[in-house]
């Protein structure tokens, strides 16, 4: 295939031959498209040494082939990556502006597909400007490579790293694979996963050993089948940079309660994996308590509120609600007592007693059960082959 890949002015840019690289390899034509901020920090020469073809970056330049090369490119391209994309080239798209050789051709690309790698500073990304303007373009097709967690040039630690070149390529070959493959192409579902924490006070929290690894692998396995993926994640250290997956951080019961029924209508179905706390803390407060003496410290809990009993009673025909249940006893008909009482179309069960399953491992043991009376049994297999086998089994019947 023929791929455009743009180039902006972020420190990120040194990572782009290695993308172009993998490309070429994969078989496909490259061509660049360059910002002059970008040429800051990539050179030219080294852009068509890894390309094999004439860098552009300049509308007016008498090199190009045509005096309206960004019409022409968007006719020679089959897809389009942008990396890095900074928040200066996505407020462009999303305002439709353009006014040098990169947006002019984003603009005129804006039928075709279209990926864009995000890199900034944390504050940068968390800007609300910056993130309704990624909202917007992935309501009209853009696909968002999330940025990743770690050091960044300005010398903080945080979100906004560009994804790497080999994530980004499997990313572009997620969007350039045939619909008709991908059963769950253009639905969204909503997934939830990790813990959450209830705090005390400003230094302590009630939470479990919730890791997050088996609703991240749910949601790899939707985004797999052409599903977009509302991903809502308690505090976990999993990552994802898969095209796809929009992730909502929160850290509270009620935050993900809140984040759930307000994207849950838009949804086809929810698989929830989260396991949220059931009591939190009646009072907190915003600072650390301190000892009182030897007397020990006494918490009132109250009931949080449930999150896959309130999207049963929000369920509309054609939505398919797939709850997790963890048990230790009487596990088969705990489950089939809470799928009944929350109006679940399916409950996954895991036992604590199954060895090699349950929070922290990279292995699961699950019974799927439906609402018809069927129960079937996985053997010991990967998270992500147990999220495979949710996926098929609930949503693809």
């Amino acid at each position: 295939m023929k791929i455009i890949v743009g180039i902006t002015g972020g420190i990120a840019a040194y990572k782009v031959p290695q993308l172009v690289r993998l490309l070429v390899k994969a078989g496909h034509e490259v061509q660049c498209v360059a910002t002059a901020h970008a040429l800051e920090f990539v050179t030219r020469l080294t852009l068509e040494t890894v390309s094999g073809r004439p860098l552009y970056s300049d509308l007016f330049a008498p090199s190009n082939d045509h005096t309206t090369e960004h019409v022409s490119l968007k006719d020679w391209g089959d897809a389009m990556v942008v990396a890095p994309a900074t928040a200066n080239v996505i407020g462009k798209l999303a305002a439709g502006i353009g006014d040098d050789a990169l947006s002019t051709l984003l603009l005129a690309f804006s039928r075709k597909p279209l990926l864009m790698a995000p890199a900034m500073n944390t504050q940068m990304w968390e800007c609300p400007a910056v993130e309704r303007n990624i909202a917007y373009l992935r309501s009209t097709g853009v696909e968002m490579v999330e940025p990743g967690t770690g050091a960044l040039a300005c010398g903080t630690e945080g979100k906004g790293r560009m994804a790497e070149p080999e994530e980004i390529v499997e990313a572009l070959n997620h969007l350039l694979r045939p619909k008709e493959v991908m059963p769950l192409w253009g639905k969204r579902v909503l997934v939830t996963a990790g813990p959450t924490y209830e705090r005390i006070d400003a230094v302590r929290f009630i939470g479990n050993y919730s890791s997050g690894k088996m609703g991240f692998a749910v949601a790899e396995a939707l985004a797999a089948q052409g599903a977009e993926v509302e991903l809502v994640t308690g505090p976990t250290q999993m990552v994802t940079t898969t095209a796809g997956i929009h992730r909502h951080d929160v850290e509270c019961a009620r935050e993900m309660l809140a984040e759930a029924t307000r994207l849950f209508p838009s949804c086809v179905g929810a698989i929830l994996t989260a396991a949220v706390a059931d009591y939190r803390p009646e009072h907190t407060v915003d600072h650390k308590l301190k000892k009182q003496g030897d007397e020990g410290m006494t918490l009132r809990l109250v009931q949080n509120p449930d999150i896959l009993a309130t999207l049963g009673t929000m369920k509309q025909a054609g939505q398919t609600l797939v709850g997790f249940a963890l048990e230790t006893d009487n596990e088969e008909t705990n489950a089939r007592g809470k799928m009944e009482r929350k109006n679940a179309d399916y409950i996954v069960l895991n036992s604590l007693r199954d060895k090699g399953a349950g929070f922290g491992v990279e292995t699961n043991r699950v019974t799927i059960m439906s609402r018809e009376g069927e129960a079937y049994k996985s053997a010991l297999m990967s998270k992500r082959e147990v999220a495979d086998l949710i996926v098929e089994r609930c949503l693809l019947k």
